[in-house]
């Protein structure tokens, strides 16, 4: 006898009332997207459940791909047998010795069908006592077991599982709506993007090349997080904003102190038209509060002034350490290190104003017309595409029908 289904747990999910059948719906579409590989599997939903049917595919692969899925708070290797008693005790074995160096186990019985002459509380000893006839050097411990072995009765059939696999929890990718992923080749954006599409978002990226001042090396590595992030979620689109003008323009005509500033202004204005183009609701960025010149409460409300949309930023309370810890958890560490500058490094003043006002930065903004460089930038930007499973990327023509 072997596992035959993958069992899926919601958190927060089920408490969505209502709403909880487009969760649901949301949910499985997803599953059914990241599994698109594994040819064979089908995605079961039954009441209150879900079940990935493995139909002879490595049961370990498709529980590793699970456990990327946003909106799954634990998943568990399950078989479904007949309600047997025989056939319900050689599961239980089986659940057992897939704990491989489990020496003490607990079985919690639950039957909500009814019409099972074997209650609950009967089957626990039955079924934890086969285990100990059939194994050595192991015992039963009701507080704090290695294994803990589900056994569930229901009308369809019984379901056991064993050892409980962490899902990545929060809510399915789609649920919430999208986002504009303000992506660097640095450390704190990728994980923002993740923290983001977590909370049900679907995002698209937008990253601002340099050339010759940043090169292609530094554009890949933001292809690659990109593709990185996209196993959480499906294909993601990045929108590549030529970007070399505007910020030509702002080292000759502003001031050292405020040019951080106000290419970061640019930045948002620009990223304000491509989500409103995109059917965008908001911005995400990788700001955290104090960790540098352009995330100091002053800056932002600076910055903010030119945008109305509403700015996302998870990581604002978090320290350097904790971004890092995340970062190489969801494996964007390795490619944000790659030695290659992005824009935000180009022309770096070396005193930037870390309180800038709305007033002081409108007034040099007056005195130059961006209309140009920005209309420019727009006009030359692309979209790159990727996928899970696509290391490229693919170009296309972005703005050409938004003027």
């Amino acid at each position: 006898m072997k596992f035959d289904r993958i069992m899926i747990r919601y958190g927060e999910m089920a408490l969505k009332g209502k709403n909880r059948r487009a969760f649901e719906q949301k949910l499985q579409s997803n599953i059914a997207i990241k599994l698109k590989k594994y040819s064979n599997t089908t995605i079961q939903k039954t009441q209150g459940r879900m079940y990935v049917l493995l139909n002879g595919e490595d049961p370990h692969q498709v529980m590793k791909e699970c456990q990327e899925i946003f909106g799954i708070h634990s998943l568990s290797f399950a078989v479904k047998i007949e309600k047997d008693e025989e056939e319900m005790k050689g599961a239980a074995l089986l659940a057992f010795q897939d704990a491989k160096g489990a020496r003490t186990f607990k079985i919690s019985s639950k039957r909500t069908d009814k019409t099972f002459p074997i209650p609950s509380q009967e089957m626990n000893p039955l079924l934890g006592g086969h285990i100990l006839r059939h194994t050595e050097g192991v015992t039963v411990d009701v507080h704090n077991p290695d294994v803990e072995i589900k056994v569930e009765v229901r009308h369809e059939g019984c379901y056991v599982t064993a050892q409980d696999y962490p899902g990545a929890g929060g809510l399915p990718v789609g649920t919430t709506g999208k986002s504009l992923l303000m992506l660097s080749g640095g450390i704190d954006s990728p994980v923002a993007g993740y923290l983001t599409m977590k909370r049900g978002v679907e995002i698209e990226a937008i990253h601002f090349h340099s050339p010759p001042y940043t090169s292609e090396r530094a554009k890949q590595k933001v292809i690659d997080l990109a593709q990185e992030l996209s196993k959480f979620g499906s294909k993601m689109k990045i929108h590549v904003i030529p970007f070399t003008g505007v910020q030509q323009t702002i080292h000759r005509e502003m001031p050292e102190g405020y040019s951080m500033t106000i290419m970061r202004r640019m930045m948002m204005r620009i990223s304000e038209r491509i989500a409103e183009r995109n059917g965008l609701l908001s911005i995400t960025t990788g700001e955290s509060l104090g960790q540098v010149a352009s995330q100091t409460m002053e800056s932002m409300n600076t910055i903010n002034e030119v945008t109305n949309y509403p700015i996302i930023r998870p990581l604002v309370s978090m320290d350097k350490i904790e971004i890092i810890d995340i970062s190489r958890t969801i494996g964007t560490y390795d490619i944000s290190i790659r030695p290659f500058e992005d824009c935000c490094t180009v022309f770096v003043p070396k005193s930037p104003k870390t309180k800038p006002t709305r007033e002081k930065a409108n007034y040099y903004e007056s005195n130059v017309d961006f209309n140009g460089d920005i209309e420019k930038a727009l006009q030359e930007s692309y979209i790159i595409e990727v996928s899970p499973d696509d290391h490229t990327g693919q170009e296309e023509d972005d703005f050409d029908d938004l003027l």
